[in-house]
């Protein structure tokens, strides 16, 4: 079979966490965390950094991975995460045609989620490839921030329902909502059709590049860490130090 790619985003700018993508993580720049889980996944044979920080390409080559240019046209607030992949794959491929030739599945990971389960990457990777589906994306369980208990707030301080007419949907214990799941950024896999938009029938949108079939694998609730604010980075960096404390107890 043709070999999976994994390509890590990491653009340097960020608003929320400024430098987050090479900020200090449990004494590590945030990336090289990623960059670890995709070294570790069995499913995959090549690693790219795409990246326009140099700290993060420095980070990367010492790793001993391949570094692609990510251009500055893409390294804005308004660069989408497929375009920045589609530029990755051109670069190592030419071209769609050569990037489907060459690679069964890409593997998209965020530099900014330093915490992932271990075997998610491969469990997606595994689903896509055993099913033949356009996309895989990980996802976690909404928790306490369940859609039937969001709200409206109006200016006068009236709450009222989201949607529905009944407040609450009238459910007021956690255990008794249904099901939900948001995407949790933990991994997300599409087959090089999809990443190129070659997928008949997918409406236009900014997530045409899952494709058509879309399919997930399932984490629990804070198993993923996606660093967006800063306590994100506290407890990020909370949750390493502690795991690394534990493998050393039990070393």
């Amino acid at each position: 079979m043709k070999p999976a790619v994994a390509i890590i985003l990491a653009r340097a700018g960020s608003k929320g966490v400024p430098g987050k993508n090479a900020a200090p993580v449990a004494g590590r720049p945030c990336v090289a965390w990623t960059i670890d889980d995709a070294l570790a996944a069995r499913s995959v044979s090549r690693v790219v950094v795409s990246t326009d920080c140099a700290p993060v390409g420095d980070c990367a080559r010492a790793m001993g991975v391949e570094v692609v240019a990510r251009p500055l046209a893409l390294a804005n607030d308004h660069a989408t995460v497929d375009d920045a992949a589609r530029d990755c794959a051109t670069q190592l491929f030419g071209d769609a045609a050569g990037a489907e030739r060459e690679a069964s599945t890409f593997v998209l990971l965020y530099a900014n989620v330093p915490v992932r389960p271990a075997g998610l990457i491969d469990r997606a990777v595994d689903l896509r490839n055993g099913s033949g589906c356009d996309s895989v994306q990980s996802y976690a369980p909404v928790g306490k921030h369940h859609p039937w208990w969001t709200a409206v707030v109006g200016d006068d301080g009236e709450v009222r329902a989201w949607d529905g007419g009944v407040l609450n949907r009238g459910v007021f214990r956690r255990q008794d909502l249904p099901p939900a799941h948001i995407p949790d950024g933990g991994v997300l896999v599409v087959s090089p059709r999809a990443l190129f938009r070659a997928i008949e029938g997918v409406e236009p949108g900014p997530h045409a590049f899952l494709g058509k079939d879309r399919r997930g694998v399932l984490t629990r609730e804070g198993d993923v860490v996606d660093i967006d604010s800063r306590i994100d980075l506290l407890v990020a960096d909370a949750l390493l130090r502690e795991r690394a404390e534990s493998s050393r107890r039990t070393a």
